[in-house]
Parts: structure tokens; sequence; C-alpha cells
């Protein structure tokens, strides 16, 4: 009679421990509520939520802080997990570090301290290109994510990748691609071969991060036409804590939705003078509609401020200035307003204010090109213009306040806006394949989550 085979031992469980994640961004959101710091820092929760181990690493100049003697890190309130980096002397041509000296160490020593598992990088602005590879040479496990919020590294006019001004009264204009040629035009005063070493300088660091993220799918495209592997390069969708949506603004039969509003910084390419001047127009027809306008214009030059002074007067009072605002105070602002306008000159990426108006299911009336057009759906849950076109804006405002069902009609196709929790999740699950040297690829070669 046989035996019965022997069962093999057990094999013992085995715990996965969350990674150990270090966020870094170019600034801390309760410093500069940008939208990429406010993005990084939400992730940040999500994350310390899901129970990784998180370390949020924000960088800060003279705007700010001032730099304190000892060490380049200073603390921000009580928490032991947000730290800030002084990080002032910096190169806003090259993207780099000018104080190595100064840095170096004491972000090695952060590293070997809180040894990472990812990296998560989501802007390199003050930090400088450069602390990739020492984060590479510090951190040879890591792997390394860096999310592509704007086209800094690609553009040397702040990213915006919209040609100067040229002479005076010169206008600007859309630039789709970038080269030395293209870019010496921009800056006559740099040669070519200095933006030519500037993208090879970039790239070659850009070459030590294991992924890519980009929150939209026209910003992935502008990085892969400037050369970077598209294999590496995944979309992925930005996100938004739950809110309970603003009420809608009550008004009486036969009453129009003309009550719009603007969100954001006031500059030179966010297209607030051109929401002004289309107010102005309509104004001039009799036309009877308010704007509020949201945001400040701090560090702005004085001849920009002056249009946007000049542009409240032509209004003749139906545009108002409530000045900058807190994210907390965003229910009560929607509630006064039926549709949000974005008249941006530039392409945008995946604007934090376009997922906040979906979230309070206001349509959204937006330049038609980059980012914008891709997050909102012309005639489905928004209205295009064409950008930097004040009479075409007036047109299709005054098409928002006289169509019948148009709001609506909009309002109902609004998508759901991807909570945090969920990006939380996704991310989790790039992080673990990246530990694990295991991804995926759709059909289409483009990564999308």
């Amino acid at each position: 009679m046989s035996r019965p085979a022997a069962r093999p031992p057990a094999r013992p469980l085995v715990t996965v421990r969350p990674p150990r994640v270090l966020l870094i961004a170019h600034n801390h959101p309760s410093l500069h509520p940008g939208g990429t710091e406010i993005f990084a820092y939400e992730l940040f929760g999500g994350l310390k939520a899901a129970g990784a181990e998180c370390l949020f690493l924000a960088c800060t100049n003279d705007t700010h802080r001032a730099p304190r003697p000892g060490t380049g890190f200073q603390t921000l309130g009580r928490s032991a997990d947000e730290v800030l980096l002084w990080a002032g002397h910096f190169d806003h041509f090259h993207q780099s570090q000018i104080d190595l000296h100064g840095l170096v160490p004491d972000l090695s020593n952060l590293l070997r301290a809180f040894r990472p598992d990812i990296v998560h990088v989501h802007h390199t602005l003050l930090l400088g290109v450069e602390m990739l590879f020492l984060i590479r040479r510090v951190c040879p496990d890591a792997k390394i994510v860096y999310t592509l919020h704007d086209y800094y590294p690609i553009c040397a006019n702040d990213g915006q990748m919209v040609t100067p001004p040229q002479g005076e009264g010169g206008g600007r204009s859309l630039c789709m691609q970038a080269s030395p040629d293209a870019c010496h035009r921009c800056f006559p005063a740099r040669p070519a071969d200095q933006f030519l070493l500037r993208e090879k300088h970039i790239k070659a660091m850009f070459g030590l991060v294991d992924r890519f993220l980009a929150p939209s799918r026209f910003l992935r495209d502008r990085y892969v036409d400037w050369g970077l592997n598209s294999e590496h390069i995944e979309v992925m969708a930005n996100s938004r804590p739950a809110v309970e949506p603003a009420v809608v603004r009550d008004i009486g039969p036969g009453v129009a939705r003309d009550a719009f509003a603007y969100f954001g910084n006031l500059n030179p390419f966010k297209g607030v003078t051109v929401a002004l001047d289309a107010v102005a127009r309509m104004a001039h027809s009799g036309l009877t509609p308010s704007l509020a306008v949201h945001g400040g214009s701090l560090y702005q030059a004085p001849e920009f401020r002056r249009q946007v002074t000049e542009g409240f007067e032509a209004a003749r009072g139906l545009a108002t200035a409530h000045g900058p605002y807190r994210r907390e105070e965003m229910p009560a602002l929607m509630a006064a307003a039926d549709w949000v306008v974005m008249p941006s000159i530039w392409w945008e990426n995946a604007p934090l204010v376009i997922q906040e108006a979906f979230q309070h299911h206001r349509p959204v009336i937006v330049s038609g090109i980059g980012g914008m057009a891709e997050a909102v759906r012309d005639g489905v849950d928004g209205l295009h213009v064409r950008p930097n076109d004040p009479a075409d804006l007036a047109r299709v405002m005054i098409r928002a306040m006289t169509e019948p069902g148009l709001w609506e009609r909009l309002s109902a196709g609004i998508p759901a806006v991807r909570p945090t929790e969920e990006a939380t999740s996704l991310h989790l699950a790039l992080y673990g394949e990246l530990l694990t040297s295991a991804s995926t690829t759709t059909s289409q070669g483009i990564r999308t989550r």
C-alpha cells in the first residue's frame, strides 16, 4: 500500500509593505496655491490615507521664505512629514540649480534618512533637473516617477509655448514645437546653440526617470514630439476630493442665465483681458451680463495691471473684481455663477478650474485649443471659442445667455470628476508595477489610467 504524497510545506504569509513615497513639488499649496501644488499635495494626502509612508518636499525661495543659516530645510507648521527646501539659487533658463554645494548635501541626507521606494517628482522648478541624477545616485533602487504638469522643460518662455511680443504693440502667437532656431527668434539675445544645449541637458536628466505621467493626451503628445520616448509616458488624469455640488442659481421664468465667472491668477496668458473686452462689447450692444473675476495679479508687470484696470472700466460696471479666493470658498462662489469662462491664450494642460466647475455642474466656456479642448467637449459639457478673440467670446456668451435649454443640456452632459481616492489607487498600482518591473501597454501604445 503506497503512502499518500507528502504535502508541501505551507508558504509563510508575506506581508506587502506599502511603498515609502517621497513627493517633490516646486512649492507648497499653503504658500502658493497653484494647480500643480494642489494636485501633488492632495495625492500626498490620499497616499497617506491608503497606508503609504509619505514625505512631501516643497521647494521655496525668497518670494515666500527667507533662507536660514545652517540648512536649506525649513518646517511648515507642526507636520513632521512636510518639509520646505529653500532653493532660491536657480537658473530658470537651464532649469538648473546653481547652489549644488548647499543643496546636494541636504537632499542627500534626506534621501538616505527616508530611503524612498518611489520618488514622485511633480516639478523640478527651483529644485533643478540635476537632482534627478542625485536621486538616482543616492537611491539606486528607488523608482522615479515624474508628472509633467506643464511645458517648462520644452519652452524657455516660462513654459507657455507662446511667443513673446515682438516690438512695440506686437502680439503673441501659439508655438506648436520648440527648436533652437525658433527659440532664438523668440529670444534673439541668446544664440541658438544655447537652446540646443539646454534641451540636451534636460533630456539627459530625464533619461533617469522610470515613468512619466501626463494629465492630458495633448501634453503627452507635445513631449513625444519633443523627443521623449512614447513608451515611457502614461496619461493619468488629475483628480479632486469629492465635494457637494453648489446649488443652482435660482432664477425666475424667462430670466437668462447670464452670470459668468472667471477663476484663477490674472496674468497675460489666462485671458482675463479677453473676457473683459468681450463683456465691454456686450455692454456696447445693450446687453447686461455679469462677470465675476476671482483672482489676483500678484507679481504682474505694471503694464498688464493697467490693461486689466482699463478692461474693468470699459466693461461699464458689468465686471467685478473680487480678488484672490480660498479653495474652501469655491462652493459659494460657484453658487453665484451659471457659467465659468476660461479664455486662455496658451495651450493649458489639465486646468484645475475646469474640474472645479464640473464638480459643481457648471458648463465651461474655453478656448478651443490644447488641454482645454480635450477637457471640455464643445456642445456637450461646455462651449469652445477662438483663442484671443474677444468678439468670438462675446458671440458665444450671448448664445449661452439666449439659447433656450442650452445650460440645462450642457450641465447634464458634464462627466464625473475622478475622486482623489481613485487616483490614489491608480498611483499605487503604478508604483507596484514599477517596483516589480511589470507594465502593460494599450493597443495604441499609450497607457491610460
